[in-house]
């Protein structure tokens, strides 16, 4: 500061104090800062605005690693749409007068013409898939399992599936129910190895051998319990051509499936290959999976079974609806197809009254000790002691929302006092034990454990190296290779195949 005389001469210099923000040279410090500012807001500019972020790739997948091992293993983006349904190096596969124009990619042969199924007409599949009663057929007679897998969440593509359908989608919680239930990761390398081997059987038309709707329909069933569907990576074109050959078959037969409708026991192909459409049809719709007249055929081939119930209320070979010949291992073919039909949301005419009368013809063939009988209270097929047909009994009472009733858990308790299982003796029936083992499952508690370490290692022991199983001691009509690893891959998917019900409670209401 200056100070000045009355003469104006300067007499006096005081200096002006600097505060702490100029002794540290705030000024070119708020200027450097506000300079950086401004070269940050153009770099951001920059990378938003001119460097594009990358496309994303399709994934059809839920986010649970799907099923299979392609979850964590396999890029499924790369399994879009255009590769299920692909436009080149490809041929047509339609039925005669059919409009559906799916295309499968060219395998190298001409597709053969649909197996008329004559390699197990004669005495037709008694017990387990039809015939005189006598034990011959798909097995013993205790039918072949119903229910729609796993219940919970698995992800978005899943998300409206019904719930007891969508555990199966992912493999941890896979791998979670297996150890929740006794299950050992051994029993999903088993499930993986059949169905590599499945797949190899295939024939060029997509279906595989033997009573081709039947087998078919039982190794889609088996690739739906691991949720293996056409958008599977290793699975899905072995999947599609399975559900277009069905689809296919039941254009050409006005929603019929079968390979020759002048076997007696054609029912019980119709009723697998339904059951299998019912799936087929729920995953594809809620996974944006188009294949064309599926919904259809799926529709006419459920209506077709309620239509021609016979008066009984059970079902009848030939579906004669009068006379006939009907049993409880017909029956439950039925129950189970109509069962995935109602998880479609396609609207059936006469459906709950259709199954009302299926249980209770089912509670007429119950004896008095538990065991549910062949086509009557004391009919047991093929001879012998033990009433093969209780598990399915049981099963279809709980997959309809019955398990509660004295019924089923009558015949909880008959399976758990005379169920045996041991490979190398007649106590084999894997027909009876595929039941036994959904059945006990749903049970639940001291019954699925004892029935656990009934079956388990018996299948696993007796896998063969390449995926297949062994011939059991006990001799069916009609078994093959393609049947029995269908039926143990299909035992070996409980654990996560179904959601977990109330136990067989009285409060069970919605059923599997």
């Amino acid at each position: 500061m200056e100070i000045y005389d009355s003469e104006g001469n300067l007499i006096h210099v005081e200096e002006k104090k600097q505060g702490f923000w100029a002794k540290i040279g705030g000024g070119s410090l708020l200027i450097a800062a506000l300079f950086h500012v401004v070269l940050l807001v153009i770099g951001g500019f920059w990378v938003f605005q001119i460097i594009k972020e990358p496309e994303k790739k399709v994934d059809f997948m839920p986010p649970g690693g799907g099923g299979g091992e392609r979850g964590a293993e396999h890029k499924v983006q790369q399994k879009k749409r255009a590769q299920i349904t692909p436009t080149t190096n490809s041929k047509r596969v339609f039925a005669e007068g059919a409009s559906s124009s799916y295309a499968i990619p060219e395998q190298g042969d001409t597709f053969g013409e649909m197996s008329t199924l004559s390699s197990l007409s004669g005495g037709g599949m008694s017990g387990g898939l039809g015939g005189s009663g006598t034990g011959a057929g798909f097995g013993k007679g205790a039918g072949m399992g119903g229910g729609l897998g796993m219940g919970g969440g698995a992800g978005k593509l899943f998300g409206l599936i019904p719930e007891t359908m969508r555990k199966r989608c992912s493999k941890e919680d896979r791998l979670a129910r297996l150890k929740e239930y006794g299950g050992t990761p051994a029993c999903e390398e088993a499930v993986l190895k059949s169905l590599r081997w499945l797949k190899s059987q295939q024939k060029p038309d997509g279906s595989w051998p033997g009573r081709s709707p039947a087998m078919t329909g039982l190794v889609l069933l088996a690739y739906f319990g691991h949720c293996e569907t056409p958008a599977s990576e290793e699975f899905g074109d072995s999947c599609m051509k399975g559900i277009v050959y069905l689809v296919n078959l039941g254009m050409k037969n006005d929603g019929k499936l079968a390979g020759n409708f002048t076997v007696t026991s054609w029912c019980y192909e119709h009723g697998i290959a339904t059951y299998a459409l019912g799936e087929a049809a729920t995953f594809c719709k809620e996974g944006k999976i188009e294949v064309p007249n599926l919904m259809e055929v799926t529709e006419k081939a459920g209506q077709f079974i309620i239509d021609n119930q016979h008066k009984n209320g059970g079902w009848s070979y030939l579906y004669a609806t009068e006379n006939g010949h009907t049993d409880t291992s017909v029956v439950g073919w039925q129950l189970q197809a109509l069962k995935a039909c109602s998880h479609t949301n396609i609207k059936y005419k006469g459906l709950n009254s259709a199954v009302s009368k299926g249980l209770r013809y089912l509670g007429e063939m119950q004896n008095e000790n538990g065991g549910f009988g062949y086509n009557g209270p004391n009919s047991i097929a093929g001879g012998g002691k033990y009433f093969a047909l209780t598990g399915a009994g049981v099963l279809c009472h709980q997959m309809w929302g019955k398990g509660g009733l004295s019924e089923a858990r009558k015949g909880v308790k008959y399976i758990r006092q005379n169920s045996k299982f041991d490979w190398n003796t007649e106590d084999s029936d894997l027909y009876a034990h595929y039941y036994e083992s959904q059945a006990m499952m749903q049970a639940g508690g001291d019954d699925w454990k004892f029935y656990n370490d009934l079956f388990r290692d018996q299948l696993l022991n007796n896998q063969n190296p390449e995926g297949s199983w062994k011939a059991t001691k006990r001799e069916m009509h009609g078994d093959t290779e393609v049947y029995r690893t269908a039926l143990c891959t299909l035992m070996l998917e409980v654990y996560y195949r179904f959601l977990k019900s109330s136990g067989g409670s009285n409060k069970e209401k919605s059923g599997i």
